[in-house]
């Protein structure tokens, strides 16, 4: 019923860290002085304010989809109190324990595989670091 909500709030939080943190953009690129030609002496990673946009985009999408699915089964309504689980307090209890499984559940589960993604990318990172010298040495 309102099982969005939870991903919601989390969205909003994460948002707002990523839009206050300041995105530190490590970008190592050089010209060099003698050809005028970029050389790249380590390859740029990601900044972490960069993959939490990540996990911030995932939360607005799932919530957003969750919205749009309440909306077509009628469980969310475009008036007040919006949530039709509202208006009925035995309603209401079915609502917030719903909130409190699924939707906490929703949430951790998108988290997950964020940190699963980001743990992924700073492998592949880590990996180009490390093969970057050895393809400067052999050139």
């Amino acid at each position: 019923m309102a099982c969005f909500l939870v991903p919601t709030a989390e969205a909003i939080v994460t948002t707002v860290i990523a839009k206050t943190a300041k995105d530190e953009k490590k970008d190592y690129t050089d010209v060099s002085i003698e050809t005028g030609a970029e050389v790249q002496e380590k390859p740029a990673k990601m900044s972490f304010v960069r993959k939490l946009r990540w996990l911030s985009n995932m939360l607005w999408g799932g919530a957003v989809l969750l919205c749009f699915e309440h909306l077509w089964h009628g469980e969310v309504v475009p008036f007040p109190p919006f949530l039709t689980a509202a208006s009925d307090p035995a309603d209401t209890a079915v609502m917030l324990h719903e909130m409190s499984t699924v939707g906490v559940c929703m949430a951790i589960l998108i988290t997950a595989v964020w940190v699963g993604m980001v743990i992924v990318s700073n492998v592949i990172e880590n990996r180009a670091e490390k093969e970057a010298p050895a393809v400067s040495q052999e050139v």
